[in-house]
């Protein structure tokens, strides 16, 4: 495993078992201001991006399961289709189908030009198919992916904090005012006196119409 390491912001994971291929793609992405890990396998690619294999299993593919993340952020991978053991397109699967990694774009490289494996590559996830030999030109396409997944990033840890902050309820202010006194006592006797005074009156009234003998 060979790390590059420049001032970048970008961290490219380069897969190829071509040590040629492999150099030519490190210095090209160096090239471009990229920090490069170069591996020869997509299990070493894995195994760096905080993958571990179940030995225990059975199964003649190798049982992949999240462990803990590497340090080193990973801002893109871009891997050999043919190589042995795991092809690029294995790595990509594998990559798309975890839900920690699954955001890094995968980009595919292959010296054989055949439409239905870069159709499939590209319906499986990958962001780009390069032919071999890779190009400088080609090179520069990555960053507009790896710019998307890092705005995105921002947005989510933006909506996040957001989220967390709306969670935190303030505390009730207490109301400095006294409470008020309970007036329905008093309305009720003013009512009942009012009333009392209205039957007495209307009583007066009456007996002033009546005559004595």
């Amino acid at each position: 495993m060979g790390m590059a390491t420049t001032k970048s912001e970008f961290h490219v994971l380069a897969v190829d078992d071509s040590i040629i291929d492999r150099k030519l793609i490190e210095r090209l992405l160096k090239t471009a201001s990229y920090q490069v890990t170069t591996v020869d396998s997509g299990s070493k690619a894995l195994e760096f991006l905080g993958f571990c294999q179940d030995v225990e299993s059975n199964s003649n593919e190798p049982s992949i399961s999240p462990n803990n993340q590497q340090e080193v952020e990973v801002n893109l991978i871009i891997t050999d289709y043919c190589m042995p053991e795991m092809t690029g397109y294995d790595l990509l699967k594998k990559i798309k189908e975890s839900s920690s990694f699954r955001d890094i774009p995968v980009v595919i490289m292959s010296s054989e030009n055949v439409p239905s494996r870069i159709s499939r590559c590209l319906e499986e996830g990958a962001e780009e198919f390069f032919l071999k030999p890779v190009r400088l030109a080609d090179v520069n396409k990555l960053k507009p992916h790896m710019m998307k997944t890092k705005n995105r990033d921002c947005q989510k840890a933006e909506q996040e904090e957001v989220s967390s902050q709306e969670k935190i309820v303030p505390p009730e202010v207490q109301s400095s005012e006294p409470p008020q006194p309970d007036d329905s006592n008093n309305t009720k006797r003013k009512s009942t006196e009012v009333e009392e005074e209205v039957s007495q009156d209307r009583t007066r009234r009456r007996y002033n119409g009546l005559t004595v003998i």
